[in-house]
């Protein structure tokens, strides 16, 4: 069967656990709710397996904080010896607004520490990411003030529509490809009229 890793970027502990910068964990915890599995804590950090016709996904929530992600996520790589290509990484972005998703082939970090972390411990810039909006601050405040502080009831209320989403994605980059994965989620919006 066909190997991939995906890997849902957050920080350890149970006091980050409904915070903005946690997006890329809540996501990988609905997808495993969705498929009925349970995650199990390793050296490399909390795995789940889902089986997908002919693929095996490896959900990996990372035992380190944001900041050093790549430590597991290339570790996991190298041990799965899975290639760029294979690795989809979940993360939040204070670009995008609230309910807005993007999925993209490759790129920078754009100021995303976890994302750079593993950037770094992959040696590339390629490879699947999927951005999770939460939007930035209105007001003068230090971004990782913002990106720390809980997701507000208003906009939980909302999640499972954006988890939904994030599914749909996943779930066209595994069969269809990475660009009918990027039209498709790239075009979301948690309320159409936006």
């Amino acid at each position: 069967m066909e190997k991939y890793l995906v890997a849902g970027l957050g920080n350890i502990g149970a006091e980050y656990a409904h915070t903005r910068h946690n997006i890329g964990f809540r996501i990988l915890d609905h997808l495993a709710r969705r498929h009925g599995v349970g995650f199990h804590t390793d050296r490399l950090g909390a795995t789940a397996e889902i089986q997908l016709k002919n693929k095996v996904l490896v959900l990996l929530k990372p035992s380190t904080y944001m900041n050093l992600s790549g430590l597991s996520v290339g570790e996991a790589a190298r041990y799965q010896n899975l290639e760029p290509s294979d690795i989809l990484i979940i993360s939040d972005d204070v670009a995008l607004p609230f309910g807005r998703i993007r999925m993209r082939k490759s790129g920078s970090a754009g100021g995303q520490n976890g994302l750079k972390s593993v950037i770094g411990a992959l040696g590339t810039l390629d490879g699947p990411r999927l951005r999770i909006g939460v939007g930035s601050p209105n007001v003068k405040m230090d971004l990782a003030d913002w990106v720390l502080a809980k997701i507000p009831q208003e906009q939980r209320r909302e999640w499972g529509k954006i988890e939904d989403a994030a599914w749909e994605a996943l779930n066209l980059w595994l069969t269809e490809g990475i660009d009918a994965a990027m039209t498709k989620a790239n075009g979301f919006r948690l309320n159409a009229g936006e």
